[in-house]
């Protein structure tokens, strides 16, 4: 945030601006959406629509042939699995930075497709 925003907001002290931060729930409407892209040789999916805390800290994804795999964060709400899952499919586990966990059972069919999102009927609540 620019300079003269900051000395809007806050109070200046020896150069230092006090700023405290209070989390707040997060209210939507929906399903919690599942954004998929990739190749065949890795899955990077766009987590999208999350209430409660708002953020994810952890993801897994299953294909119908496989067990849960963990994902990592790729950059900002994507979380990538190096795995091809092309022609299962998939299920998505999520735990928000809330500390709830909820399991997003079929929520693509076999015949997905790179560049589609798939709305589900669960919401976090905290």
């Amino acid at each position: 945030m620019a300079q003269p925003a900051w000395e809007h907001i806050g109070i200046v002290q020896a150069g230092i601006i006090p700023v405290m931060y209070q989390q707040v729930k997060c209210s939507r409407s929906g399903g919690v959406r599942f954004g998929v892209a990739g190749s065949n040789y890795f899955l990077l999916v766009n987590i999208q629509n999350l209430a409660g805390s708002g953020s994810v800290a952890a993801a897994w994804v299953k294909g119908d042939k496989t067990g849960w795999i963990q994902m990592s964060r790729n950059w900002g709400a994507n979380w990538q699995a190096l795995a091809g899952l092309v022609g299962q499919g998939l299920s998505f586990a999520v735990t928000s930075t809330g500390g709830q966990y909820i399991q997003f059972l079929n929520v693509a069919p076999a015949w997905w497709q790179f560049g589609q999102t798939y709305t589900t009927y669960q919401q976090f609540v905290y």
